[in-house]
């Protein structure tokens, strides 16, 4: 009687023995791991680049904001003492500037 492995098997121990597959999966398990462009790295170079890309679009929205708010304060006079009264609590000589605090209560 005479013991052989299963067809299957031998298939693999076969596959296993061939360079070129050794090789390829050394180049895979390298490229993979190893490598300074690995996949872990390529995944934390796409979570910065969409970090980014949310910080530009935030910034694109404040830039046009504040540019529409400084084209409305060159050309309107009344709105600038507006801005300047509310954002650097500026005032005339004769008039007093009262701050109101309001407390936020907490649920």
């Amino acid at each position: 009687m005479k013991l052989t492995a299963p067809i299957s098997m031998k298939r693999l121990i076969d596959l296993v023995k061939n360079k070129f597959f050794l090789v390829t999966m050394a180049f895979l398990v390298w490229m993979i791991f190893f490598d300074k462009n690995d996949l872990f790295s390529q995944y934390e170079y796409r979570q910065q680049v969409k970090k980014l890309e949310q910080e530009r679009d935030f910034y694109k929205v404040e830039t046009d904001q504040v540019n529409k708010e400084l084209s409305e304060l060159t050309s309107n006079p009344q709105q600038l003492e507006k801005f300047a009264r509310e954002k650097y609590l500026m005032k005339k000589d004769n008039e007093d500037v009262y701050l109101i605090v309001r407390e936020k209560k907490d649920k």
